[in-house]
């Protein structure tokens, strides 16, 4: 089969690199990202957060090959920002949301338990 190893979908192999930035040399204020080892979660989770970001004119991510774990991501900003600082930014808010999530979840968790199960 042309499957991968399942350890090859999250092992990074040895000289690459987990992201690359290559600034756009045709469009101004945009950047292409391209993350390895990493699918549509983050890739769509990202491209959402960006889209909610004032300064961000554009933002778009595709993933190259199915059976290849990376996606590239593209963000045009309106200059006041770089796009480098506005993925920074959306990853920084994703991290926030998941630590909400993750109170919640532990609370909830913790009331069930004391409360007990009742079907």
């Amino acid at each position: 089969m042309n499957v991968p190893d399942r350890f090859e979908l999250f092992v990074l192999p040895e000289g690459v690199k987990k992201v690359t930035i290559t600034p756009d040399p045709k469009i101004l204020n945009t950047t292409t990202i391209v993350v390895q080892r990493e699918d549509h979660t983050l890739g769509n989770a990202l491209c959402r957060q960006l889209q909610f970001q004032e300064h961000v004119t554009f933002t778009g991510y595709r993933m190259p090959h199915p059976l290849e774990p990376a996606f590239e991501l593209k963000i045009q900003t309106d200059g006041s920002i770089t796009p480098v600082a506005a993925a920074q930014m959306g990853a920084t808010t994703i991290q926030g949301q998941l630590a909400t999530l993750e109170d919640r979840l532990r609370t909830e968790i913790k009331r069930y338990k004391s409360v007990g199960r009742r079907i």
